[in-house]
């Protein structure tokens, strides 16, 4: 019922930038944390940044200082600023968005992925 597509990903240089996209779509009434995760090949999926509907921000220690979250509440998007990029970012990083849905039951969904490559 709610879609979410992400969208930025790409093949940088170490030190270089990107800035994942996510918008959402569906029987939404209301969006209330929207997060960025990440999942390397053999490894868990893991958070990278969340952002509350009024715009608290958490981080991953690894995404501190480097990475910024936003969001859009009028166009249902969110954003993550990505610089001075490391190898160890290589990852599909996935967009997640918590709320209630227009009959008004909590959704937990999740994007497609979209793949960041680190490498020089």
């Amino acid at each position: 019922q709610v879609q979410l597509v992400e969208s930025g990903g790409g093949l940088v240089q170490p030190g270089g930038s990107l800035r994942l996209s996510c918008v959402a779509s569906g029987s939404i009434l209301s969006i209330n944390t929207m997060g960025w995760y990440r999942q390397a090949p053999g490894k868990q999926r893991e958070l990278v940044a969340i952002i509350s509907s009024g715009g608290s921000t958490n981080y991953a220690d690894s995404a501190k200082g480097r990475f910024t979250i936003s969001r859009d509440n009028a166009k249902k998007s969110v954003f993550l600023q990505m610089n001075s990029l490391k190898p160890e970012d290589t990852a599909v990083y996935y967009c997640n968005a918590k709320g209630l849905s227009r009959s008004y039951r909590p959704y937990d969904s999740w994007g497609q992925g979209t793949q960041v490559t680190v490498s020089s």
